[in-house]
């Protein structure tokens, strides 16, 4: 049987295979567990549609707006989320994570596609020149017989496992599921760095404020100061209530010095969020400015919204899936594979002649494997996908539990602390009045300097209380949108 012959007979076993190949993707399962969503869980009492700890009043379920920093009217805290969500190396190394994750995903999905290799070659050879014989005949110099030896060939090798049980397809599946999963996770850093930057623009603005009432305090004490000298060059006070002053300006003075200090920690922690270095923000943020202004009444959604828009608790679901199909995966192990392997090229002694049919040249092979005896490996691999299952259920009933947890208490957090803003209100409005009268009786004689001081230092702590109570009322505020799971974008 000469070379075409053999070929012959192969090809047309090939071609005999096709139909089987056809019917037997068309038969195809696919393993393991189909993946039926998240497990169900009970929301207790927030399944009337409303967290159980949401304040009774200047709170509304309606839809949360998922850019919530827009509702304080601040240009400026616009600005630099906007930058931070733009320009922020934790957020960009987990924008390259995503990118990672669908780099994997294409390639499982390239997985279940035939392998084609082209391949050329160029032979130059010479036979040696060998001697006559001793009866004078010239030697046999071989099959391709003497002087220089050309050969060109050209072709393309393909191979292609068949996903007859769908461990491929599961693998492909996982990988989607995980890559949702990091995407959920992008978000979820999206909401915290958005919830960090308002933070640390809120404690700015604080620390400003609370400086200037300081420094109004201590010009206050100064001029005190001033008065008291006269009094007493007069005869009319007494040297300790000079010293008594002194002690006050001086207290008044050393109270400047950390509220610098953490001004300054504050726009370095602001530039560096916003991917500059530290020092970049000093021109445009040492200028002081009041606190944002908090909205009139707070959209909060319910509690099945949250479910729908954290991202920590996407990322979980997603995981589990992605678990789920990784069963399927090592599942398939336990059956046959079959390939198909495919040659077609050309030979010719003449690069010109390797389009000529008649050396053309293509072979098609059918290969199984079936790992018959491994001694438990795959089982064990099975067992194990199925504990990480599991694994992922658990851990996202946990998420779905915390977050519920996180939305509830910051709720209960910001009405406890508006409620405490009020009577901080009307604790300082109080003490202004009890200062402005103190004041004139000192003047007129009928109040003592001791009464005066004791009055103003009231009247500063209940300023300062203020201040520091409306910068935690922000800031319970800017928790609960990152505890609702706000402040991220697709992509």
């Amino acid at each position: 049987m000469n070379m075409h012959q053999s070929i012959g007979k192969t090809c047309g076993a090939a071609a005999r295979l096709v139909p089987l190949t056809v019917a037997a993707m068309l038969t195809a399962c696919t393993v393991g567990p189909n993946y039926r969503g998240a497990p169900d869980i009970a929301l207790g009492n927030g399944h009337d549609g409303r967290f159980v700890r949401a304040p009774d009043k200047d709170i509304s379920t309606g839809p949360a707006p998922n850019e919530w920093w827009h509702a304080l009217g601040d240009a400026q805290l616009d600005a630099l989320i906007g930058d931070a969500l733009a320009h922020n190396p934790n957020l960009a190394a987990a924008q390259a994570r995503l990118q990672q994750a669908r780099a994997q995903w294409q390639q499982q999905r390239a997985a279940k596609l035939p392998t084609v290799a082209g391949n050329a070659a160029a032979i130059r050879s010479r036979q040696p020149n060998l001697p006559a014989s001793s009866d004078g005949s010239k030697p046999s110099s071989g099959l391709l017989g003497s002087g220089p030896v050309q050969l060109y060939s050209a072709g393309f090798d393909a191979s292609w496992e068949l996903d007859l049980f769908g461990g491929k397809r599961r693998a492909t599946e996982a990988a989607a599921a995980q890559t949702e999963s990091v995407e959920a996770s992008l978000a979820d850093a999206q909401v915290s760095l958005a919830a960090e930057v308002a933070a640390a623009y809120v404690g700015l603005r604080d620390e400003q404020q609370r400086l200037a009432l300081a420094k109004q305090s201590a010009d206050a004490d100064e001029k005190l100061l001033e008065l008291v000298r006269q009094r007493r060059a007069r005869g009319v006070a007494a040297d300790v209530d000079v010293e008594r002053q002194n002690t006050q300006v001086q207290s008044a003075k050393s109270a400047l010095i950390p509220l610098d200090e953490q001004i300054i920690e504050s726009l370095d922690r602001l530039a560096v969020l916003t991917g500059k270095a530290p020092g970049d923000l000093d021109r445009e943020l040492a200028a002081p400015a009041p606190l944002p202004a908090l909205p009139e009444n707070i959209a909060i959604g319910d509690p099945a919204a949250l479910l729908r828009q954290r991202p920590d608790i996407r990322a979980a679901e997603r995981q589990l899936a992605a678990n789920t199909a990784q069963i399927g995966e090592h599942t398939a192990d336990l059956f046959p594979k079959v390939s198909m392997l495919g040659y077609i090229g050309s030979a010719a002694g003449d690069p010109a002649h390797l389009a000529r049919r008649h050396n053309m040249t293509w072979v098609g092979v059918p290969y199984l494997q079936w790992n018959l005896f491994d001694f438990g490996r795959t089982r064990a691999a099975i067992r194990g996908a199925e504990a990480a299952r599991d694994e992922a259920a658990a851990k996202y009933t946990n998420s779905v539990l915390t977050a519920l947890q996180d939305a509830n208490g910051a709720l209960s957090r910001y009405g406890h602390q508006r409620d405490s803003v009020e009577r901080l209100a009307l604790l300082r409005a109080s003490a202004d009045r009890s200062a402005a009268l103190t004041s004139q009786r000192y003047a007129a004689g009928a109040s003592s300097l001791i009464d005066l001081l004791d009055t103003q230092r009231t009247q500063f702590s209940a300023q300062q209380n203020l201040a520091q109570g409306q910068a935690e009322l922000l800031r319970n505020f800017i928790s609960l949108q990152k505890n609702l799971g706000l402040g991220w974008k697709s992509g």
